[in-house]
């Protein structure tokens, strides 16, 4: 017997308040079910380039995030220095630098930039508040760029220094020395690239010349200073291009080459992949599709493990144009997605689900499904599928 549920408002307010909480907790980290792999996040995020729109600005930075990497508290106050260039044919200022705390204090250069010419942000964080990892933002606003431009500072303070081996040591390869194997990277618009880096190291007594074989199409990786000086830390840069029409979740994959050895297991990276609305036209983005779920979550109550269950989510469409889903991500392999529907402006459409409970552990589970849509207003749907399994 298939036990089926289309999703009605019916749970209990005790069953939603537990779901929203833990869903709340779980979207914060890397890990959302008990027998989920963890994902490192990156420590750096930057999309390559300007937007194709030239309104968007003249004003060409050498970096968005500096990582400051593994430091102590006995470091003291930490400073990095953000260039900006004007790629421009008229002068443009930066009109000002508001940092997200009073932890990070920011100076800039105050007169116009020539066409031509640079400028500089300088940023201290005052590194007080103890031994955890940070991130800082600075939200800068410069003549003439309809939007602000982001800039990050990341780092790690441990309370006393560390070696390398301390720091690498847990997923090593070989003298390679790495945090973790697997990567979280950040969301890719469809026409761009996005950058993000991590800090690797050699933990051996001679330099490591660092290559890649078997590497996954759509991605670039680059190692900076390579080879990396024995007992040293270096820059390892993952470059992830979108492949047109490929949305949603992918993992790429290569394996290091160690002084001309292959290592024996790859690192692996992954990046969602969204629509770039930014190239739509006002006009498209207001006749867009207006996606409206019934719930967002699917409560199947208790069922003994091996029981199959099957799950409806029913949406309407207030928008002017077809909501369409380009991609339904599961977190976890035993939910899959059985259907998909369109749903036209005004109609109804629907995602339907099955999920082996035979594969996932007892006890209380929240299992998330992610939808990439052609919806300016909902690119990412998130949707949940609830309940105890005996």
């Amino acid at each position: 017997m298939i036990l089926k549920i289309t999703v009605i408002n019916f749970a209990t307010m005790k069953m939603m308040i537990w779901t929203l909480a833990l869903a709340a907790s779980l979207l914060s980290c890397g890990s959302r079910t008990a027998n989920s792999a963890p994902i490192v996040e990156l420590v750096a995020t930057e999309t390559i380039g300007l937007p194709e729109d030239p309104a968007e600005g003249d004003a060409v930075f050498d970096k968005l995030v500096h990582d400051f990497g593994d430091v102590s508290m006995e470091d003291g106050p930490l400073t990095c220095t953000f260039t900006v260039t004007n790629n421009g044919k008229e002068p443009l200022a930066i009109f000002e630098v508001v940092s997200s705390c009073g932890c990070t204090n920011v100076t800039w250069t105050r007169e116009p930039l020539q066409p031509g010419k640079s400028g500089t942000i300088s940023a201290t964080y005052q590194n007080e508040d103890g031994p955890f990892p940070f991130d800082k933002t600075l939200t800068v606003y410069i003549s003439g760029q309809r939007k602000p431009v982001i800039l990050k500072l990341r780092g790690v303070v441990h309370e006393k220094k560390k070696s390398l081996s301390e720091l690498y040591g847990a997923q090593k390869l070989g003298d390679f020395g790495l945090k973790a194997r697997e990567y979280k990277a950040g969301v890719l618009k469809q026409g761009l690239t996005v950058s993000e880096s991590a800090t690797v190291a050699n933990l051996g007594k001679k330099p490591l010349k660092v290559d890649f074989a078997e590497v996954s199409e759509h991605l670039k990786l680059d190692v900076n200073p390579n080879p990396i000086p024995a007992n040293s830390t270096a820059s390892l840069v993952f470059t992830i291009e979108a492949a047109p029409g490929m949305y949603g979740k992918h993992t790429y994959t290569a394996v290091p080459v160690l002084n001309g050895r292959k290592a024996s297991a790859p690192i692996s990276v992954w990046s969602t992949t969204r629509e770039n609305f930014d190239k739509w036209t006002e006009q498209q983005r207001n006749d867009g599709a207006v996606p409206v779920f019934e719930n967002s979550t699917a409560n199947f109550g208790i069922v003994k493990a091996g029981t199959p269950v099957e799950v409806t989510f029913n949406c309407s469409n207030r928008g002017k144009s077809t909501f369409h889903i380009y991609q339904a991500d599961p977190e976890v392999p035993a939910l899959k997605v059985l259907e998909v529907s369109d749903c036209e402006p005004g109609g109804k459409g629907f995602v339907r689900l099955s999920l082996d409970t035979s594969a996932v552990e007892k006890g209380e589970t929240v299992i998330m499904l992610t939808l990439t849509t052609n919806s300016p207003l909902r690119p990412v749907v998130n949707l949940f599928v609830a309940g105890q399994i005996q």
